[in-house]
């Protein structure tokens, strides 16, 4: 029967990051113990604060179909979110809640991406990029952006990129998988060049903003004359430990997010009215919670580069966000195990989910096949066993 599904998704790659959790899950169940470094998940639990909000919202009555752009009151305190921390004025007719920040990006691709437009994708990227620009029938246009320059796209990279078929611009500042944060000079050289080609839109997904151990964080749409072209997507998952409560919202022109909602309406309609309410909580509170995680994935963040630094021929950078290393691991292809060749990253993160229990992610599948990612949202004392492991497995290969 799989001869009746449709090309689009015969032709669709599955998340290689979800893979591997699954995986590890399959081997977990087996009595292995398996230390995942697979998901972009924080491990801290959602303060109790917000979770509270949420229960009194069931109790208001709070349970039924909301606006399919979102509460008003929610949307004002995104409003006023953007305002207090980043300086951004948008009106609530501007903002747009979905299910979650992949929707979100889901949302502005459907409605930007006629087949042919070409969509320029920096290269280590978020697993789902190319794959939404292809659903679309875009023309994903992908720029290789070197270990070297902290895998940031260059300007000179981005102008020779940049076609009549150009319709949009992708980037994550802080970065998923890299970690790798612009400050404001790199995002305004890049800038420099997109104000010269004004039918380019801008999709500047921060949904990692508050996992910086660079200072302030700063978005393409701070530059006035971009602002009416950038789509700032971003959510509650990363900065609020509120993976399950599926809530992301884009900031974007109005027509943009008309747009939007009438592509929502005829997939899911509004996001969950409780995790809304939850939304608006976590927004208009302290981010005393979110300040304390911060501190916490820094701290895991230096005893894992500490950690990495004492196995040989890995190369890393120091990531100024996210809670992620992406170490490049090319020495190592071409090495055996008991005659088995390691040919290229996903025979190494098989390798050491097998061999170490160790679960990572290949760069394949996020467009830099030289380099692993390491997720180090887990505990100190996981992160210090898997190091270890690490270690161990790498040693035994041999040339």
């Amino acid at each position: 029967m799989n001869t009746l599904l449709s090309n689009r998704i015969v032709n669709l790659t599955e998340s290689q990051t979800l893979a591997m959790a699954k995986k590890s899950r399959e081997l977990a169940a087996t009595g292995i113990d398996v230390i995942n470094l697979s998901l972009g998940e924080p491990d801290f639990d959602t303060p109790e604060h917000i979770k509270f909000a949420a229960k009194t919202a069931i109790d208001d009555g709070f349970t039924h179909y909301p606006p399919v752009a979102g509460y008003l009151e929610v949307r004002k305190a995104i409003c006023e979110k953007l305002k207090r921390e980043n300086n951004l004025n948008y009106q609530p007719d501007q903002i747009l809640i979905s299910t979650g920040a992949k929707q979100s990006i889901a949302n502005v691709l459907l409605s930007l991406i006629n087949p042919g437009d070409e969509v320029i994708i920096p290269m280590p990227y978020w697993v789902s990029y190319m794959q939404m620009v292809e659903l679309a029938e875009g023309t994903p246009v992908m720029i290789s952006c070197k270990i070297e320059n902290q895998f940031k796209l260059q300007p000179a990279q981005l102008e020779a990129a940049i076609t009549p078929k150009t319709k949009l611009i992708i980037y994550s500042s802080p970065c998923n998988p890299t970690g790798s944060v612009y400050n404001q000079q790199e995002l305004r050289s890049l800038a420099d060049v997109l104000v010269k080609h004004p039918k380019v839109m801008i999709l500047s997904d921060e949904i990692y903003e508050h996992i910086n151990f660079a200072g302030k964080h700063y978005s393409m749409a701070q530059f006035h004359d971009l602002h009416d072209r950038v789509i700032v997507v971003n959510g509650v998952s990363k900065g609020y430990a509120m993976t399950g409560w599926r809530i992301g919202y884009i900031a974007a022109p109005k027509w943009l997010t008309a747009a939007c909602e009438k592509m929502q309406g005829q997939f899911t309609s509004a996001a969950s009215s409780i995790a809304q309410k939850a939304t608006e909580t976590a927004l208009l509170s302290g981010n005393e919670p979110t300040i304390n995680m911060c501190a916490a994935f820094k701290s895991r963040r230096d005893l894992m580069l500490q950690m990495l630094n004492e196995i040989p021929f890995l190369k890393t950078t120091i990531p100024d966000g996210a809670f992620y290393l992406f170490p490049d691991v090319s020495h190592y292809f071409g090495m055996k195990f008991n005659g088995q060749e390691i040919a290229n990253a996903s025979d190494l993160c098989m390798y050491l989910l097998n061999q170490a229990h160790v679960s990572l992610v290949t760069g394949d599948a996020f467009g830099d096949g030289n380099c692993v990612r390491i997720s180090y949202a887990t505990s100190e004392l996981a992160l210090k066993e898997a190091a270890q492991r690490i270690k161990k497995a790498l040693a035994a290969l041999s040339s």
